[in-house]
């Protein structure tokens, strides 16, 4: 134990004593372990935030849409101009479920679109999205001031709005907007209501610059549609979210008489497939840039050994004196080895450093959102502890079989 701490001390002393060669030396590992630990934090991060992004929405959310994935994947190019006989969602569809589905609380269709909202002089181009007096729910949309609004407003078409933060911020200002009267494509709408600030997603989108208004607006006043982009169904509890998708996709299928062996006109998707799905996408992300950035591992592994090298020639006659006086071959080679190794540590704690620095660097100034856990600092440490023990290797042989007496001759 004395004579490792020993060995300790010299390799310190070697480090400090050419300070710039030993920066430049660790330069390949610092960077190799903050770019590792750097993308294995923004991984993270995006997985957390796909995950609350989920939670914010609902976690026992149904997604139904038209069309069946299989066959749009397979139209490509001009296939795609003849895709006209794709099945719609309508209010049949709502209907079926709302009568027969037992393991559904809530159900509502969704129309989304664009439209430029004006007031006065000032106008904008949010997102609209339609929906049904129970959308708030279904989409877990709070109110801030105002009111949502009911089923009268949605049966009777009226020309209501709630509005999203960013709306506000962006055509009014500092005046109050309930009770104001803005126009959408042209036409006027009353905001009745203002909902509070939900962020950016994952993917850096804006939950606020939305406009909200009745679907049985949207359809006969501003696109002249009678189908849905979407239908919203609330399952009774999570645990149950995957028994109520089959639930609705076997009323969907029996509503609209397709027959067994025929393919869904539908897709039936609820929260947890969609959050597995992302997940999926983000640890490729991950694993694949922080594969990239292994590299430079090899590359500072490399610049180990170099300098390694360097310093066996440096210090030959030091191996001769050292043998001479009784150090056996093991001792040189451990010698050289907890140098190797030393280098390599010490790099990867300033790679940590480093990665920390970069992750507060993103959080406070960007939109990505990055996590850093123990787990990837463990693992990058390691796999810089045996890059440096790897590639310390050669040079600590090459020092320990010198001979003492050539050694003692080298100029």
């Amino acid at each position: 134990m004395r004579r490792f701490t020993e060995n300790i001390k010299i390799a310190f002393n070697s480090l400090f004593l050419n300070k710039t060669r030993s920066f430049l030396t660790m330069l390949g590992i610092i960077i190799g372990v903050g770019s590792v630990v750097a993308m294995l934090s923004i991984g993270t991060g995006a997985q957390e935030s796909v995950i609350s992004s989920v939670q914010d929405i609902g976690s026992n959310l149904v997604i139904i849409q038209p069309g069946n994935p299989e066959e749009e994947e397979q139209m490509m190019g001009p296939q795609m101009m003849f895709a006209g006989d794709t099945a719609e969602l309508g209010i049949d569809d709502v209907r079926a479920i709302e009568r027969n589905a037992e393991l559904v609380t809530e159900v509502g269709p969704v129309v989304i679109g664009g439209a430029v909202v004006s007031y006065l002089n000032r106008n904008t181009q949010p997102q609209i999205f339609a929906t049904t007096e129970n959308g708030m729910e279904l989409y877990n949309m709070e109110i801030e001031k105002g009111k949502f609004y009911n089923r009268g407003d949605v049966s009777g078409s009226a020309n209501v709005a709630v509005i999203g933060q960013t709306v506000i911020k962006k055509i009014f200002n500092n005046i109050d907007p309930i009770g104001k009267i803005i126009k959408l494509n042209g036409q006027n709408f009353k905001v009745i209501g203002t909902l509070e600030s939900r962020g950016t997603d994952t993917f850096g989108n804006d939950q606020d610059n939305f406009v909200s208004i009745p679907v049985t607006t949207a359809q006969t006043k501003l696109y002249g549609s009678g189908s849905y982009d979407m239908i919203l169904a609330q399952s009774i509890s999570e645990e149950v979210i995957d028994e109520a998708t089959e639930e609705i996709e076997d009323i969907l299928r029996r509503s609209r008489n397709i027959r067994v062996g025929e393919k869904n006109d539908f897709r039936v998707r609820n929260q947890t497939q969609i959050l597995d799905i992302l997940s999926t996408i983000t640890n490729i992300f991950t694993v694949v840039i922080a594969g990239i950035a292994s590299i430079s591992l090899l590359v500072g592994g490399i610049g180990i050994m170099n300098i390694m090298l360097v310093s066996v020639t440096e210090r030959t006659r030091e191996i001769g004196i050292r043998k001479a006086v009784g150090a056996k071959n093991r001792d040189i080679l451990v010698q050289f080895l907890v140098e190797s190794i030393v280098l390599s540590i010490t790099g990867g704690i300033i790679g940590v450093l480093f990665a920390i620095l970069i992750s507060i660097i993103l959080n406070n100034f960007t939109v990505l959102e990055t996590s850093i856990t123990t787990f990837p600092i463990i693992i990058a440490l390691s796999f810089s502890t045996v890059v440096g023990l790897f590639f310390g290797i050669y040079p600590a042989m090459r020092a320990a079989r010198l001979n003492p007496i050539d050694a003692l001759r080298y100029e």
